[in-house]
């Protein structure tokens, strides 16, 4: 069985634009470009899990384009394999059939590359612009350089309050749909719950969906890494200052999203921290949770973010 058959985040992702979960107003602009038979080049803008990379993928595809797919986290690192790549795909003659006037190359993770990739890759475009565009994804497009970011069409992925009944209404009924061809027992409220608590991270939900589903069913239990995290016990240990049971705290831990992980820890100070403090800890969570997306190593990360509270918030007596 191949890695696309197994994964359901790969045997489900959907193949057209019409497929893909998105506020309409969006999905118009994509059908805009598949109406006009071509697109430039892309900067796709919004959180993980939402379905960024999916629709650059669905776009080519329905356009009938070759296309090349280079990850910014991984080997989009690295100059030397960018130029390679890009220039070994952009500059050769597409071997598809169709109307389609260009190849296109998409950036994954692109907020990821180097300093040094993204100068690259702005001279790429201006390179091939007669047989190739690009597309690039990114969780921050503050991190994308100008020069790049201005030769691009930019595309936020963002969810408005007012469509988000609807958006994750179209996914649980695209999950339920998923788990009856699995053949998986599913208690609709637990996957109310678990979409809500992921919201809009559609590929977290599935991935936690096919981990859980292996019993051929899925229940309450899926929800219980969340319930188990024991947030007084932490923020008791960060008031006394006990460093060694915080660090182990966060290695108990580390199963669970950082980023939901630190939104509890917010909540929680919120109600145990002097005043003045409440503002300090806020700008810190925010700056961790802001490198959850580049770090290294997550632990690290996450105990960092709680030694500097434990340094500079003062707690309520």
């Amino acid at each position: 069985m191949s890695r696309d058959e197994f994964l359901w985040v790969e045997k489900y992702r959907p193949k057209t634009i019409d497929d893909c979960i998105l506020p309409e107003s969006t999905k118009k602009s994509f059908k805009d470009f598949l109406e006009a038979g071509e697109i430039p080049n892309l900067l796709l803008s919004g959180p993980p899990g939402i379905g960024k990379t999916t629709v650059a993928k669905a776009l080519c595809e329905e356009l009938g384009c070759d296309y090349y797919v280079i990850n910014g986290s991984d080997e989009g690192r690295f100059l030397d394999t960018v130029r390679n790549q890009a220039k070994n795909f952009a500059s050769t003659v597409s071997l598809m059939d169709g109307d389609a006037k260009h190849k296109v190359i998409i950036i994954d993770e692109a907020d990821n590359t180097t300093h040094d990739v993204q100068l690259l890759l702005r001279a790429n475009i201006e390179s091939f612009y007669k047989n190739c565009r690009f597309i690039f994804t990114c969780n921050f497009k503050n991190r994308i350089i100008e020069p790049l970011h201005s030769r691009c069409s930019v595309i936020e992925f963002g969810i408005s309050r007012k469509d988000k009944p609807a958006i994750a209404g179209g996914f649980f009924n695209r999950l339920i749909s998923i788990l009856d061809n699995e053949r998986v027992e599913a208690d609709k409220k637990v996957l109310a719950e678990l979409i809500n608590k992921h919201f809009p991270d559609w590929r977290r939900v599935l991935n936690e969906c096919q981990r859980h589903a292996v019993g051929g069913k899925i229940d309450s239990s899926i929800l219980a890494s969340f319930s188990d995290v024991n947030i007084n016990d932490l923020v008791k240990n960060l008031k006394e200052k006990k460093f060694a049971e915080v660090r182990k705290w966060c290695v108990n831990n580390l199963d669970n999203d950082p980023s939901v992980l630190l939104r509890r820890i917010y909540d929680a100070l919120y109600q145990t921290l002097d005043g003045p403090s409440i503002a300090a800890a806020v700008l810190i969570i925010a700056k961790y949770q802001y490198q959850i997306a580049f770090v290294a190593d997550q632990e690290i990360n996450l105990l960092a973010a709680l030694t500097e509270i434990m340094v500079e918030c003062e707690f309520k007596t």
